[in-house]
């Protein structure tokens, strides 16, 4: 029974020292009730080939011994759906946050093509997000590491009230969307009133107007609809449903946007090129007539929402 024994102590050195006494004996006692079922069977001693096969049909040591003692994992299981929302608000605001800096740092004059953008942004967020994710799974490991499933207040804390009520699948709203619109809401915003504001109030030089003057001025007076886009956005993040009134201020909002998009593809050229600087390379009339197209394009895309959520919105009448 020299295999048995090297069989146990190898499942022995997989096992937390406080165990391995009880835990061997008792699958000692498993092994050899199967052994001698097997003896009576053959009438006879097991050959070490039999007892062999015995033991490989049990499985891997490393295998019984997660059977006996299962690994505990980093985050408790019952604690896995604080940690994905805590991760996804976290790399959500970290995004929104890169996109505030990066901007920030494009309008301030330095040399940073559209291609350097979209690097650093992602390489920025990249990191950010690196840091975070290890920050938060080390704080939950940490915080957390022992303590029983009811021990997290929490979850303990709630009455069956205060649940939503049921409703359709489209109607949950994805974190990921949410902090997307925040992202485009806060880009908008910076690109518009930058400038601007490091003329007045920061003392700066003039930084080289991007938009149009047209163009500028009708994006100034469309500013209070991205904050009325921001406000919507954080309204969603805290209900997380899609209700009557969230959806019509989303259709508010959209149809807004389609028809900004729409009145600056029509309202003439949407940048202030340097015309001189870039004739050799394309034609200025050219590339303002592609940013119209594109203009239209983008206004398809709330175009679309606007259609649907009036869809939804009907759909929620009928019920």
């Amino acid at each position: 029974m020299d295999l048995v024994k090297r069989y146990i102590a190898a499942v022995q050195r997989e096992l937390p020292e406080a165990k391995r006494q009880e835990i061997g004996r008792e699958l000692n006692a498993n092994i050899m009730d199967q052994l001698d079922a097997l003896a009576e069977q053959h009438g006879g001693a097991l050959s070490e080939q039999q007892v062999a096969d015995i033991l490989k049909t049990m499985g891997h040591p490393r295998h019984i011994a997660r059977q006996f003692c299962p690994p505990a994992p980093l985050i408790p299981v019952h604690l896995m759906p604080l940690y994905k929302h805590t991760l996804f608000m976290v790399l959500g605001v970290l995004f929104v946050l890169q996109v505030v800096f990066m901007t920030k740092g494009w309008l301030t004059g330095t040399d940073m093509g559209l291609l350097l953008f979209i690097k650093g942004l992602a390489s920025g967020f990249i990191a950010d997000a690196v840091f975070g994710f290890t920050a938060i799974t080390v704080g939950f490991a940490v915080a957390f590491n022992g303590k029983q499933p009811g021990s997290c207040n929490t979850s303990s804390q709630w009455q069956p009230q205060d649940l939503p009520p049921v409703s359709a699948g489209w109607q949950h709203i994805s974190l990921s969307d949410i902090f997307t619109d925040l992202a485009t809401y806060a880009f908008l915003l910076l690109l518009i009133w930058f400038p601007l504001w490091q003329q007045t109030f920061a003392g700066a030089a003039p930084a080289s107007e991007i938009f149009s003057p047209l163009a500028l001025v009708m994006l100034m007076w469309f500013s209070p609809v991205i904050l009325l886009g921001v406000l919507s956005s954080l309204w969603q993040l805290r209900q997380r449903i899609w209700s009557r009134q969230s959806l019509a201020l989303n259709v508010l909002v959209n149809l807004a946007f389609c028809m900004m998009f729409l009145l600056l593809a029509a309202s003439g050229p949407l940048l202030q090129l340097d015309t001189e600087r870039w004739a050799r390379y394309f034609s200025p009339d050219a590339f303002q007539d592609s940013i119209r197209i594109s203009l239209v394009i983008i206004a398809l895309f709330p175009g679309y929402e606007v259609l649907r959520d009036l869809l939804r919105l009907k759909r929620m009448a009928a019920n």
